[in-house]
């Protein structure tokens, strides 16, 4: 993340542990034992060639948000603003998508009661569409 935000990893380190209060456990944790070994594992890295120390310190989405917003980098106010627009296009997106949704329960709704009307009117009308029922035959004869 600190190659992302344009700056070096000791000071994203410290602008995150000086704001340690804007990191909850949510936005950011330290990996456990367990899943480091499986990191390591997954990417292939060497134990035997020095390594880290520590188990790394992990970000999710909101986190990443809000080290941006911690450093002073230009590149980390670019991607702050960045993110920002990207958050307001997919809520324009959205309410769009809701707004549609809508649109299309109410025509659904109204094909609905179509559909009903017409039901009913092709019950009405069946009867005259048959051929009319034939009339006894007076009989001839004893």
């Amino acid at each position: 993340m600190a190659v992302l935000y344009g700056v070096t990893t000791g000071n994203f380190n410290k602008a995150v542990a000086r704001n340690q209060d804007r990191f909850p456990a949510d936005f950011s944790f330290v990996l456990s034992g367990e899943e480091l070994d499986n990191l390591i594992f997954q990417i292939g890295t060497s134990r035997s060639h020095g390594g880290r120390r520590k188990s790394p310190r992990v970000f999710t989405e909101h986190g990443a948000i809000m080290a941006a917003t911690v450093l002073n980098s230009p590149q980390a106010v670019r991607m702050s603003v960045y993110v920002v627009r990207v958050f307001m296009r997919m809520r324009q997106e959205l309410l769009g998508r809701a707004e549609m949704e809508k649109r299309l329960a109410q025509i659904e709704k109204t094909l609905m009661g179509h559909d009903s009307a017409l039901h009913d009117l092709y019950q009405k009308i069946r009867p005259l569409l048959l051929p009319p029922p034939e009339s006894p035959r007076p009989r001839i004869g004893f």
